[in-house]
């Protein structure tokens, strides 16, 4: 297992690979998106393990700053379409996200002043490392670099009151995302895998990828036959049941609440809350 790193030492921002609580800078030998794309080259990188960083002297950026697409699915999982009263897709309920609602582990998620009904939601991230077009079920992993945690966070006001999903969960900082990618040669199609989400110290969000209605290798086959999927997208694979709207009576997120996802083989995305400037 690799874990592909973004981090910043305050200066300037670099990638690297971790391990054992160090992370070793290779940025100046390949480009990140060129490594996820090509399973011989970040083996060869993972032989340049000098001039370690402790992580505790480093950030961690998002790992997909800029993603060239980022995908969104909506309804899943089946516990969560159950607990969203709806039926179960026969496609996957697909919409996009703007790139400037991405930040890190760590960064705080600002709730704008014209929405009080912002919303959680744990998600696997799916990282593509090898572009292309009509790929097939069968060959879709040899597309998928690894994976990553997205929280998509959601102004469920919005998005209640509009045909269209984008706007509500594209608001900036909606879009938590790390604290970096696991390589998918542990995790494989990452099915079976535990997802949970706390609010503070309470657990709000506790299932498992095996809930997935359409699997990692589905989506990226189904998906790839409309639109090219390039090095570096990200396809945020939906939630499961827990979610803040379907509580009774329903729960939001406001200013001191500190949002933490944990998905087994990759590790843990934390974010605090607080209102934007000028908010009330």
């Amino acid at each position: 297992m690799t874990l592909v790193a973004r981090f910043t030492n305050g200066q300037s921002s670099s990638w690297g690979l971790v391990y054992d609580g160090e992370i070793y800078p290779v940025g100046d030998k390949a480009t990140m998106f060129d490594a996820l794309g090509d399973e011989t080259l970040l083996a060869d990188l993972e032989a340049f393990r000098e001039s370690p960083r402790d992580l505790d002297s480093i950030r961690l950026l998002a790992p997909i700053l800029d993603p060239p697409q980022f995908l969104g699915v909506g309804l899943n999982y089946r516990d969560h379409v159950a607990e969203s009263g709806t039926v179960i897709p026969t496609e996957p309920v697909t919409f996009g996200f703007l790139r400037n609602s991405i930040i890190g582990d760590g960064e705080t998620i600002l709730i704008p002043p014209f929405t009080d009904q912002v919303d959680w939601e744990a998600e696997l991230g799916v990282v593509i490392g090898k572009g292309g077009r009509d790929i097939s079920e069968s060959e879709a992993l040899d597309h998928v670099a690894g994976y990553t945690i997205v929280n998509d966070v959601s102004a469920r006001d919005i998005q209640m009151s509009e045909g269209q999903w984008g706007r509500s969960k594209s608001f900036d900082t909606f879009k938590p995302m790390g604290p970096w990618i696991t390589t998918k040669d542990e995790l494989g199609d990452a099915g079976g895998l535990g997802v949970s989400l706390w609010v503070n110290d309470d657990l709000k969000q506790a299932s498992n990828t095996s809930e997935l209605i359409f699997s990692v290798p589905r989506l990226v086959s189904l998906l790839s036959r409309c639109t090219t999927l390039y090095p570096g997208a990200v396809i945020a694979t939906g939630t499961p049941h827990g979610v803040g709207f379907s509580r009774t009576p329903p729960e939001f997120l406001r200013d001191g609440d500190v949002v933490t996802i944990e998905i087994e083989g990759i590790g843990r995305l934390a974010n605090p809350v607080k209102p934007a400037s000028g908010s009330s």
